[in-house]
């Protein structure tokens, strides 16, 4: 089970996971990201401190929309992933296509 908040802080999108993305909860990440690319935000944070687990579905909703950050000049960064977590993007490559910073105030700087 995934829980997703976001809010907004000066020009930043800030969402917020919590739980596990699985296969079953990918989708809330999904309708989340989508939803923020839709709203034209250039600058979305995502907050991974209470991430537990990723699957590789919910790697691929990162994946699947990389192309679109690009084509829309949209900064997305990753911050707080547990070691548990950030080794699963490693493994993947997604480290080298996916901005991942320590925390918040770094994730900013990277905007």
């Amino acid at each position: 089970m995934i829980d997703i908040s976001n809010k907004t802080e000066e020009d930043f999108l800030i969402l917020t996971l919590g739980g596990e993305v699985d296969a079953s909860s990918s989708i809330h990440l999904d309708k989340a990201l989508g939803k923020a690319i839709e709203q034209n935000h250039k600058k979305i944070l995502v907050d991974c401190n209470n991430l537990n687990y990723i699957s590789s579905a919910g790697l691929g909703v990162f994946m699947s929309y990389i192309e679109d950050f690009q084509s829309q000049n949209i900064n997305l960064v990753l911050f707080g992933l547990s070691d548990k977590v950030k080794n699963v993007f490693e493994i993947l490559g997604l480290d080298q296509l996916l901005k991942i910073s320590k925390n918040l105030e770094e994730a900013k700087s990277l905007c």
